[in-house]
């Protein structure tokens, strides 16, 4: 294993401990869209497709997907704040190399948010059977591109605005990809043009993609590919413009 390589699984596995010994950002990235996805299921708060579990869980895990940009943001603005990251700046890791590091320990806090939801998921009356391989490595992909777009963009907002702009802008755009950005509530009960314009955006297109497949077994492969548009645009944008430094 080369050392780039190595600083970045190093890096990686210290982000995951942090994540997972930090009480906020389990109540964001695991309760909240737990708690999602039960309501979901078992009330008619929201129409949904049927079979309704299965739409609940796609918009469930597209929230425990975009609940990694609040937290990693925030988690950036603040490191910068308490010099942190101008330890790290004194590193070879670089941008890239902490980008990685963040990348790598969403997606392993990941795994367990799907673990979790999908165990909630059967509770509710979910029923997996009609998935095929196709269909789970279509589900794994929105989900792993999904993850890059939203860290790359948490990199973006948490490593160039103070941490008290950041904390109040992440938090709010969380709520609005919640409420209105086609996270959770499918895009067919927002209003012209809003709907369309919501399906080339990152909540939309992730949120929308994965009701499409748990409930008719169909990926949407333009979808996939907004989707990695957005990351590779928040990937440049994040490297260019972070700052090691408050």
């Amino acid at each position: 294993m080369s050392a780039p390589t190595r600083r970045v699984w190093a890096q990686t596995w210290f982000e995951t401990l942090a994540v997972l010994r930090n009480g906020e950002q389990l109540l964001l990235t695991i309760l909240l869209p737990a708690i999602a996805l039960v309501v979901l299921a078992t009330t008619d708060v929201v129409a949904l497709p049927e079979p309704r579990p299965a739409a609940a869980l796609g918009s469930a895990v597209a929230m425990a997907v975009a609940s990694s940009f609040t937290s990693q943001a925030i988690a950036v603005a603040f490191d910068r704040r308490w010099g942190v990251l101008r330890m790290l700046a004194t590193t070879p890791l670089g941008p890239r190399g902490l980008l990685a590091g963040k990348f790598g320990a969403v997606l392993a806090v990941l795994v367990v948010q799907v673990l979790l939801l999908g165990a909630i998921a059967l509770g509710v009356g979910w029923d997996p059977g009609g998935l095929g391989l196709a269909q789970v490595a279509g589900a794994a992909a929105l989900a792993v591109v999904g993850a890059a777009v939203f860290v790359a963009f948490a990199m973006l907002v948490g490593g160039t605005l103070r941490p008290e702009a950041v904390l109040a802008i992440a938090n709010l755009l969380f709520v609005l990809m919640v409420l209105g950005g086609g996270l959770v509530l499918p895009l067919d009960m927002l209003p012209a043009p809003l709907d369309a314009v919501l399906a080339y955006l990152p909540p939309g297109a992730l949120g929308e993609a994965l009701r499409t497949l748990l409930t008719d077994g169909a990926v949407d492969l333009v979808a996939l590919g907004v989707l990695a548009a957005w990351a590779v645009l928040g990937g440049v944008l994040a490297t260019r413009a972070f700052r090691w430094d408050a």
